[in-house]
């Protein structure tokens, strides 16, 4: 394979950003949760600290999302019967998603969750 020139590396790797949003269900609904969190942290005036862990945990959930459909594409072009591993390796990548979404969950419910309790006079 031939050496890729950066501005085409840039491109290549928003193509394939752009055909994950277009193509990938849970890419949509993690991005469209990452934009409820921005405007969380917006209405909450979060921290700088709390902003570089909101925008870790999206940039984390929605590579993992992302490397988990590409996973699942590779083993669908290498195994396109169904076979014990190929399951395997699609769950466990799935797996890799939840985990990641879950973690970022509980980064959102730690910074979001006292500051809507206060708005509240709670």
């Amino acid at each position: 394979m031939t050496r890729q020139t950066l501005p085409r590396a840039f491109r290549v790797a928003f193509s394939g950003l752009w055909q994950a949003v277009k193509r990938e269900r849970n890419v949509r609904i993690d991005g469209a949760l990452a934009v409820v969190a921005i405007a969380a942290g917006v209405v909450f005036r979060i921290s700088r600290i709390e902003w570089a862990l909101v925008v870790l945990c999206i940039g984390a959930v929605l590579a993992t999302e992302i490397a988990n459909a590409a996973l699942e594409a590779v083993v669908d072009l290498a195994s396109p019967r169904e076979h014990p591993l190929a399951a395997r390796a699609k769950d466990l990548a799935a797996a890799a998603s939840l985990v990641m979404a879950l973690a970022a969950l509980v980064v959102g419910l730690l910074i979001f969750v006292p500051k809507i309790i206060r708005s509240r006079g709670l």
